[in-house]
């Protein structure tokens, strides 16, 4: 890394190996131990490179504000409390997002490796980062990775008036043979709440459906808009209800009870999680699957493609194909987001990574 004069106005690009670095060490300077902050850094420049913006580099402030505020753990004493060869729970006593998945992600495929299959339910930590991180780390070691995330109510469900349940998503990884992995990542949302920032920095209408105002009125307007409406309406609401049963409940620290509570300490943030690993050798084979999954996406790519479409994609295809280039090119930094960086990393006594070319 080197010195870099004031940014130019303009996206800046940086190599994601510089990148990387370089949010490690704002995170080491943060609290987090050389290792933890490598490990959220790597989280935070996936999402980059596949271009998810919303839990890439602009991510590394925010996380610097939760250490310094103690609603993150830098120094969490993560425990795992094994009840089954295949299912334990892993407290992560408030450790950041990136640092207690990761480590339910490699506890998981170990026990997978044995058992067939695994389940690791992660109770207590915080913001847990892009979940697509996770269960693609489950699906490079040949297994298939499944996730669910429940975090504090900030949606709305159907028929309540107001915030009800949480935009939380699930993830699902599929390895195969020649073709970059199926990578299912989605909320349980119709919008992004950082899209309807976005919209209201532009003053750029929403769409029909997507937002609502405090009281759960639906809207387009962005300066109304505090919160995203559910994908489908009952189906989104639901499935955000039903992956609260998933993680929370089954690891006995529930979120959306206490949070709607008179308990002042149920709207403490927190999140948790569930991630799954499934060996294809124990369902028949491992080549035998991933050869069929290669014929499937083959398949699909195959099909006629419609009039008014580019192409045919699966699941995590387009994102693979920013990944690649952006790690030939660089990752684009937003303005703010560089300004904000250039800031903490003066205040911070961390040097800037050059841009790239």
């Amino acid at each position: 890394m080197s010195d870099t004069p004031t940014p130019k106005p303009g996206k800046v690009l940086v190599p994601a190996d510089d990148l990387r670095t370089f949010s490690a060490a704002l995170l080491e300077k943060g609290g987090l131990s050389p290792e933890h902050a490598r490990t959220t850094a790597d989280v935070f420049v996936w999402a980059a490179l596949r271009g998810v913006e919303s839990h890439g580099i602009a991510r590394v402030p925010a996380y610097l504000d939760l250490l310094a505020k103690g609603v993150a753990n830098a120094d969490a004493q993560i425990k795992v409390e094994a009840s089954t060869p295949a299912a334990v729970v892993l407290d992560a006593d408030r450790a950041p997002g990136p640092v207690a998945l990761t480590a339910a992600a490699e506890e998981a495929v170990n026990r997978a490796r044995t058992n067939g299959v695994a389940a690791v339910g992660v109770r207590g930590t915080v913001h847990t980062g892009a979940i697509g991180y996770y269960v693609s780390k489950i699906a490079e070691q040949g297994l298939v990775g499944i996730g669910f995330v429940a975090g504090m109510p900030n949606m709305g469900y159907t028929g309540v008036k107001g915030a009800a349940v949480a935009t939380s998503p699930l993830a699902v990884a599929v390895p195969a043979e020649d073709h970059a992995p199926l990578l299912l990542d989605m909320a349980t949302a119709t919008i992004a709440l950082g899209k309807i920032r976005q919209a209201k920095a532009s003053g750029t209408p929403l769409p029909e459906g997507a937002a609502a105002t405090a009281d759960g009125t639906p809207t387009t307007d962005p300066e109304q808009a505090v919160m995203p409406l559910p994908l489908g309406g009952a189906k989104g609401s639901g499935m955000s209800l039903a992956f609260e049963l998933l993680t929370s409940v089954l690891v006995g620290a529930p979120i959306f009870a206490a949070f709607h509570s008179d308990d002042p300490a149920g709207r403490k943030h927190r999140q948790n999680a569930l991630l799954i690993a499934l060996d294809p050798a124990a369902f028949g084979g491992t080549d035998a699957f991933t050869a069929a999954v290669d014929s499937t996406l083959g398949t699909l790519k195959g099909l006629p493609v419609a009039d008014d479409a580019d192409g045919v994609y699966y699941p995590g295809e387009r994102s693979a194909e920013v990944a690649v280039g952006r790690t030939e090119k660089g990752i684009p930094v937003a303005p703010k987001v560089w300004r904000d960086l250039t800031e903490r990393a003066e205040q911070l006594g961390v040097a800037l990574p050059g841009a790239a070319g």
